[in-house]
């Protein structure tokens, strides 16, 4: 079974892949048990201005989660949510919610604009968005034909 998604086999090449040349996360410190959270889904949409990020993170706030990019055009989400504390007297009758941490790592394209990167977070939703280098569009000169 193949870890990239079906939608990029049998691409022309020249074509952007985000899987080239990138390591996949295997970290030790991410137990089995938080796996449905430290694999956070986070969608992915590119417009014409933009690469957009849209991750779901109930329940947390803006401080438990990280947004960075490294110089080799990688943006990290990245964070943490804690364990509930346990009262004595309490009795819990079903745990489904993880805890630990997680990490999401992902190669953007060289047409970036890495300075002007920005994240925001509403009612645990994180957008980022990683604007586009405008592209210069080829100037057309119309040619008269003669007879």
């Amino acid at each position: 079974m193949s870890i990239i998604p079906s939608f990029f086999s049998g691409r022309r090449s020249g074509v952007f892949d985000p899987f080239k040349d990138f390591p996949f996360l295997s970290c030790p410190e991410f137990s089995r048990e938080n796996s449905e959270f430290v694999n956070a889904r986070i969608d992915w949409k590119e417009t014409p201005e933009a690469h957009v990020f849209k991750a779901d993170f109930p329940g947390l706030k803006k401080e438990e989660v990280k947004v960075e990019i490294e110089e080799d055009r990688v943006l990290q989400i990245s964070g943490e949510r804690s364990v509930e504390k346990e009262n004595r007297n309490d009795t819990w009758h079903r745990v489904e919610r993880s805890s630990g941490k997680f990490m999401r790592r992902f190669r953007l394209p060289e047409n970036v604009k890495m300075d002007e990167v920005k994240a925001s977070m509403e009612n645990g939703v994180l957008t980022v968005t990683v604007p586009k280098e405008k592209v210069k569009k080829p100037d057309v000169k119309t040619i008269e034909i003669s007879s």
